[in-house]
């Protein structure tokens, strides 16, 4: 079975598309929860009406089915707590110049 790690590692293909860092350094990744046959991810975007929700959503589902074989892929945009460049890693504060 693959693990949340595994996920994790996966999701960092995905790129946010007006950053250009990936989601899961950016912050918007709030929670992995790996079962026997799904994946469900809970995650959010660094604005409400950000018009990339939809592209960011669909990338994510695409690269844990390519990535694990998981057909099941349950995704939830979620706006609690909202997103700041607080939840930035320190790599991507450097990347965008951000103190650490």
């Amino acid at each position: 079975m693959i693990s949340k790690t595994d996920v994790l590692e996966s999701l960092k293909k995905v790129i946010d598309p007006e950053i250009g860092i990936n989601i899961v350094d950016v912050g918007l990744i709030y929670s992995v929860d790996v079962r026997e046959d799904e994946v469900e991810i809970d995650f959010t975007l660094t604005a409400p009406g950000c018009p990339l929700g939809d592209t960011i959503n669909n990338d994510i589902i695409t690269v844990v089915r390519e990535d694990h074989g998981v057909s099941n892929v349950i995704t939830n945009l979620v706006w609690n707590p909202p997103w700041s460049i607080e939840f930035l890693s320190e790599d991507a504060r450097l990347d965008l110049g951000y103190p650490i």
